[in-house]
């Protein structure tokens, strides 16, 4: 069927079809993570009702294997890329911002404020 008389019908039928621009997509399950990566995503809203179509290759990884900054956060760490963002704006050494990082509880902008 022709692409636009299909959607033509949907829209009689009262069904609104978007197409999104998503970077990434990724589905937890209980084992595992599916990642989808450049995915085509498209929103179908009918009656009220949404309904998301993902359409692509996903790769498969370990249950939080992409959550590393995450993890450090929730340990009360501080990410060592906060501690390179701090250090190039601030022009100051790793070890100054991590201390300042620390001391504003992990906050960036205040402990880059605190060198300025």
């Amino acid at each position: 069927m022709n692409p636009r008389k299909m959607k033509q019908m949907m829209k009689q039928m009262g069904i609104d079809v978007t197409e999104l621009d998503a970077e990434e997509v990724v589905i937890k399950t209980a084992d595992e993570e599916l990642v989808f990566s450049d995915a085509q995503v498209t929103r179908m809203d009918a009656q009220g009702q949404e309904t998301y179509q993902v359409v692509g290759e996903p790769e498969t990884r370990e249950l939080g294997a992409g959550d590393d900054a995450a993890d450090e956060a929730a340990a009360g760490e501080i990410p060592e890329s906060d501690i390179e963002i701090v250090a190039q704006r601030a022009g100051v050494s790793k070890d100054d911002a991590r201390e300042a990082l620390e001391a504003e509880d992990g906050d960036l902008a205040a402990a880059i404020a605190k060198f300025e």
